[in-house]
């Protein structure tokens, strides 16, 4: 099986999420492994090596295509003069989740970011090409609302199923924080997690106890 996490925002969280959920599967036996399709900001930033050190298992993520401006991968690729070819990363990422007992795919940014240039495609394209579930990652406070709900719409309206929400950083502090797990789940119809704030984000297990048990998603 395969999901995808989506975010509604850069620095909103995936990877940690991500991370959580490959630690979980493979504390329930199954060999996980998270694949980030396109990584920028390279080699500063390493979504990959991340989950790897969460796992402590080099082999529990892979990244497939990397640029070095940390911008939308389509920008910084354009701006390398390096193109990314969709059809091209469609095909790897598809033999990579292929190649994963269970594939963990991390999106860049939010879904709307630019993703190829060779045709002109974003991150949802990806998902839905992919024809995999979707966790939807978002921010827990004042604002989250109107980006998730418009995310979960963006998604099922090309036929993605969405099986969840996530709130990250959640600590429940102002009224809003409180009140918006309740609200999206109204608004969305699918169900919500949060995932506290964290001493140690690098603690999979930590960010797996707050998600649900792997047999949700199979």
């Amino acid at each position: 099986m395969s999901l995808a996490v989506v975010g509604t925002d850069t620095g909103i969280g995936k990877t940690v999420i991500t991370a959580g959920l490959v630690s979980a599967f493979r504390a329930a036996g199954q060999a996980a492994r998270a694949i980030k399709p396109a990584q920028t900001g390279f080699p500063e930033d390493d979504d990959a090596e991340f989950v790897a050190e969460v796992c402590g298992d080099e082999s529990a993520a892979v990244r497939l295509r990397t640029r070095a401006e940390p911008l939308a991968p389509a920008v910084a690729a354009r701006r390398s003069d390096d193109p990314i070819e969709y059809d091209s990363l469609l095909a790897d990422t598809r033999e990579a989740v292929a190649n994963s007992e269970v594939g963990i795919v991390e999106g860049a940014g939010g879904l709307r970011v630019p993703l190829s240039n060779d045709p002109p495609q974003e991150i949802i394209d990806l998902v839905s090409d992919l024809s995999i579930p979707a966790i939807v990652v978002a921010r827990s406070g004042l604002g989250t609302l109107n980006h998730t709900t418009l995310s979960v719409d963006a998604l099922r309206g090309r036929d993605v199923p969405v099986a969840g929400v996530v709130l990250n950083q959640y600590d429940g502090a102002t009224v809003a924080e409180r009140t918006n797990p309740g609200e999206i789940e109204r608004m969305c119809g699918c169900p919500v997690w949060t995932v506290p704030t964290l001493s140690d984000p690098t603690d999979g297990a930590a960010v797996a106890e707050q998600l649900p048990e792997p047999s949700t998603f199979l």
